[in-house]
């Protein structure tokens, strides 16, 4: 975090690498007026997805202290998100893995809650079937495009090793929240 917070607090103010240290104040030393601090901290904001109240703004003398609130910011947004994500009910899913390696084509299915385990095991038959291979997966047709585009992203990297990915909603399954 601090090297962001570095290269941020180096452009906005136009300073040399080697003037900004921890203990350096942002005002006197750096120059900084306020108006430099607020265009700083929506820098900070923008880049790191964390808010900066002007009166932590106000408060702030030091390089120092401005890198303590930044990670402390970034920490609290951090736990926010996570606690977010643990209360998130898991969704629903019907998911096949069709191999494609030459011969037989072989089968893995998968129906049930998409847990952390089942998408462990989801992806580490995906990579058994090697090469080819396809994953397919449904999942309730109401589910939000917000949550859908969050399934798509963790499993798009399986493209990068040649299995395909497909994953659409499905009317045959219940919606989100009934399923059983």
């Amino acid at each position: 975090m601090e090297p962001r917070v570095h290269r941020l607090v180096a452009e906005r103010l136009a300073v040399d690498d080697d003037e900004i240290a921890r203990e350096v104040s942002l005002t006197d030393d750096l120059a900084a007026d306020s108006l430099d601090l607020v265009e700083l901290a929506i820098d900070l904001e923008a880049e790191l997805g964390i808010t900066l109240p002007e009166t932590t703004i106000d408060e702030l003398r030091t390089y120092g202290q401005l890198v303590d609130v930044v990670e402390a910011r970034a920490r609290e947004r951090r736990a926010s998100e996570a606690q977010a994500e643990s209360e998130r009910a898991p969704t629903w899913i019907w998911a096949r893995i069709v191999s494609g390696q030459p011969g037989p084509r072989s089968s893995f299915e998968q129906v049930g809650w998409l847990t952390p385990y089942t998408a462990e095991t989801i992806i580490d038959s995906a990579l058994r079937a090697g090469r080819g291979a396809r994953l397919e997966m449904s999942v309730p047709p109401d589910i939000g495009g917000h949550a859908l585009s969050r399934l798509r992203a963790e499993f798009s990297w399986l493209r990068q090793r040649q299995v395909g990915v497909r994953i659409r909603r499905d009317p045959a399954l219940p919606p989100a929240g009934l399923a059983m």
